[in-house]
């Protein structure tokens, strides 16, 4: 089965042999892959660099946060890499100052709404303004878009509703939390299948554990494939 850029297996391994390993396995059938911040310290470029050597796709997922001249000085250091996505905080004035560090570069910014293993209980420890969990999202979705994002991060359960905001035409819906039918959820609480996500909207699922973790990592990408085929 051919690869499909809509599926984004996270290599959410400790080191680059790991993720190398794992790449090796699933071979032509996945053609785009996510690095985390977890592998920053394990080679995570490198393995990002050898990726894009190979031909495939890389989304840093790095979730920046700090002051905007920060920002803008690392995203600037990443825009210097072939590399497609790269992810930010939601708040504008992280997204401003990501979208100039990234300059003339190809690097689409993303940003982070609300991570996809919070609920309400804990935004609520996070002295988070009350509302409901997904009207909280759309509004950090809109927020972003305005200030320049080429897209958002949200859960599967969010992507119909940020889709029909005037503000997300031509910008992308990237969703994490995808689990297929029979899968652990593991740490994540907002969740959906692979055709129920593309089907709301999103343009790529993101896959870790359920892939990565699988016996047969191949034969698991190749499952999802064959669900997204039927959209």
């Amino acid at each position: 089965m051919p690869a499909d850029d809509r599926l984004i297996v996270a290599l959410d391994v400790p080191n680059i042999l790991d993720g190398m390993a794992i790449a090796e396995k699933l071979g032509d059938s996945v053609s785009f892959y996510k690095i985390g911040l977890g592998m920053l310290t394990g080679g995570g470029l490198a393995l990002a660099n050898e990726l894009k050597e190979q031909g495939k796709r890389v989304f840093l997922d790095m979730k920046f946060f700090d002051i905007g001249a920060t920002v803008e000085r690392a995203v600037g250091g990443i825009a210097q890499y072939d590399f497609d996505f790269l992810t930010v905080h939601g708040d504008p004035h992280v997204v401003r100052a990501a979208v100039a560090g990234r300059g003339d570069s190809g690097l689409k910014i993303l940003a982070v709404t609300i991570l996809t293993s919070l609920d309400r209980s804990d935004l609520d420890d996070c002295l988070i303004q009350s509302g409901d969990l997904q009207d909280l999202v759309i509004e950090r979705a809109r927020a972003a878009f305005l200030a320049g994002a080429d897209g958002v991060i949200a859960s599967p359960q969010e992507a119909a509703l940020i889709r029909a905001l005037p503000e997300a035409a031509g910008r992308l819906i990237v969703t994490p939390g995808v689990r297929p039918t029979g899968s652990a959820s593991g740490d994540q609480k907002r969740i959906a299948t692979p055709a129920s996500a593309i089907g709301d909207g999103a343009d790529h699922i993101v896959v870790g554990r359920p892939i990565v973790q699988a016996d047969d990592p191949a034969a698991a990408a190749r499952a999802i494939l064959a669900e997204l085929a039927t959209i």
